[in-house]
């Protein structure tokens, strides 16, 4: 498993649902781990502390990712903190679940600054430490590819990612840095508590070819696997991991 051994990672809302498990994920596989999160101090602690306990490395960073200087702040931190930064997950993101009549300007700006701007300028920023051959893993989300719920605003900002995932892999191939994106479907987290009812698990089941409610812990192995060498021949890729849904 220590196939990321001498490395080190940064994901973005790490503290906790699918962040949380990539950070785990990197760690037993021997990289260090940069803990970023924006208001969860405590579960933060708590993801640094386990990974310790394992006799990991890992140390925590605050930055509001919604905030415009939020992407500028981390990378400064980052770059503090390491010479040399092999991998980065950019995982945080939030959703507003509203119809079009009901979507509110404001939610809709923060939605695209938190998924979108944040990792579009967190990359940019982190480009002076990004070690050549390094792997930037995106997070997209089934909505980009098909109609879930009333997302329309947040499903906008997952189909720019997918964007992303292209032009930036094909900008910064040349350094030999691999990006691409992950698209989870309907998962057992705090953005997806509806996941957690009988209702939200009763139509989960009923869009995938698997019937179980993915956990965390389902995306993050391919996380890992897009961060790590085996991975070496993968880039300007979105990887569906959402249990066979809506095929």
């Amino acid at each position: 498993m220590a196939k990321l051994s001498g490395k080190t990672a940064l994901v973005t809302g790490a503290s906790r649902g699918i962040g949380r498990a990539a950070a785990f994920a990197l760690a037993e596989a021997g990289a260090k781990v940069f803990v970023h999160y924006s208001q969860a101090a405590d579960e933060a602690e708590a993801v640094v502390a386990e990974i310790r306990g394992k006799g990991g490395e890992a140390e925590k960073f605050k930055a509001d990712l919604s905030e415009a200087t939020g992407p500028h702040q981390l990378a400064a931190e980052v770059a503090k903190a390491t010479k040399k930064l092999d991998i980065v997950v950019a995982n945080a993101g939030i959703s507003t679940a509203a119809t079009i009549e009901e979507t509110k300007v404001e939610d809709f700006d923060r939605q695209f600054a938190v998924n979108v701007r944040a990792p579009f300028f967190l990359v940019q920023q982190l480009l002076p430490v990004l070690g050549d051959g390094s792997s930037i893993v995106l997070v997209s989300s089934l909505a980009a590819r098909t109609a879930v719920g009333t997302l329309s605003a947040y499903a906008a900002t997952k189909g720019a990612i997918d964007t992303l995932v292209k032009h930036f892999a094909f900008a910064l191939g040349g350094r030999g840095i691999r990006v691409n994106a992950v698209a989870p479907g309907i998962v057992a987290t705090d953005m997806s508590n509806f996941a957690k009812t009988d209702a939200g698990k009763e139509f989960a089941l009923g869009i995938q070819a698997i019937k179980r409610v993915a956990q965390p812990t389902d995306i993050s192995g391919a996380i890992a696997f897009l961060a790590s060498d085996d991975s070496q021949w993968v880039t300007g890729d979105t990887i569906r991991v959402d249990g066979g849904s809506r095929l």
